[in-house]
């Protein structure tokens, strides 16, 4: 009797592929403690800040305020799980936050939250992030955008780069704009 040859295991890319990535739909309100929460633990994972009972109440408070003032608020949903958050100003065509929860960060739920966006946003998306979070910045030139300028957030004091993508930008490499 032959031996068993047991099967290959499928590669890491192979399990992640067959995995149902979260479906990306519209907030709820009864949701917000919890996208407060993403935003926070997302935001801490920068190694910008920490985690305080202090800044998730902010983040809590900060959500129906921007939703009023014209966020178009949708969140990463994994069977019931918030994966991650993405805040859009459509009349401004602004991408004001994309967060991932530390436990679904590398698995291109980013790119995929990015690739959402542009089908609300075809045209044109500006954004801006901290100056320091050079992760997030490398990634934004990767994708496609472009440096603007850096302007200090008088708020909260941090400086703040500013991108822009235009669907013109998408069709050329963006290596080649040297």
């Amino acid at each position: 009797m032959p031996t068993p040859v047991p099967e290959p295991r499928p590669r890491l890319s192979q399990e992640r592929d067959s995995m149902l990535a979260p479906i990306i739909r519209p907030a709820r309100a009864d949701e917000y403690d919890d996208i407060a929460r993403v935003w926070m633990d997302s935001w801490v994972s920068t190694g910008l800040d920490e985690a305080s009972d202090f800044l998730l109440a902010q983040l809590r408070a900060r959500i129906p305020q921007e939703v009023a003032s014209g966020w178009t608020l949708f969140v990463a949903d994994d069977n019931g799980t918030l994966a991650g958050m993405l805040a859009l100003h459509l009349p401004k065509r602004y991408l004001d936050q994309l967060f991932v929860a530390p436990a679904y960060q590398g698995r291109s739920l980013g790119r995929q939250l990015l690739a959402f966006t542009r089908t609300h946003l075809p045209d044109e998306i500006h954004l801006r992030c901290v100056r320091e979070n050079v992760k997030a910045w490398r990634w934004y030139e990767r994708e496609g955008f472009v440096f603007d300028k850096e302007q200090v957030e008088p708020m909260t004091g941090l400086v703040m780069k500013h991108y822009r993508w235009t669907k013109q930008q998408r069709i050329t490499d963006p290596r080649e704009q040297v």
